[in-house]
């Protein structure tokens, strides 16, 4: 891919439909098999992560298509600010342009938190990125 097609960019409210698109065809395939055949969960879950007052999606374009995003919520914490994200999907030039966007305060981001399983591939690319795991912290579920 070259540098001079790609555009790396906060997502407006006109990309949320090309950004549901990418992040179905993403989620509902191997390895994580998701069923997001409903479009209202889809859209809701979507808004969850892209109309709080502490939103913020990012989308990497080639042209003018999208082929990477990461929407989440930035958090204000002791340690710093943190960008908290459960959906991506990116490559390695992906991740590499979030740790060079600076918001409009400018370098006011500390961290990014990424979830993920130890049995999927996205496991290892964040490893690969430098991303390390967090021996302190733990997540709990529970199915009601």
């Amino acid at each position: 891919m070259s540098a001079s097609n790609r555009l790396f960019r906060r997502l407006d409210e006109e990309d949320f439909p090309i950004a549901r698109e990418l992040f179905a065809s993403v989620f509902t395939g191997p390895p994580w098999n998701g069923d997001w055949s409903d479009p209202a969960q889809l859209n809701a879950y979507i808004q969850d992560l892209t109309r709080q007052s502490n939103s913020l999606a990012f989308g990497l374009f080639q042209g003018s298509v999208l082929v990477g995003l990461s929407m989440g919520r930035v958090k204000h914490w002791y340690t710093g600010t943190e960008y908290s994200t459960p959906a991506v999907r990116a490559r390695a030039w992906a991740a590499s342009s979030w740790e060079k966007w600076r918001g409009p305060a400018g370098s006011w981001m500390t961290h990014i938190f990424l979830l993920t399983d130890k049995d999927v591939p996205a496991y290892g690319f964040y490893r690969k990125q430098g991303f390390y795991e967090l021996k302190e912290n733990v997540a709990f579920a529970k199915k009601i």
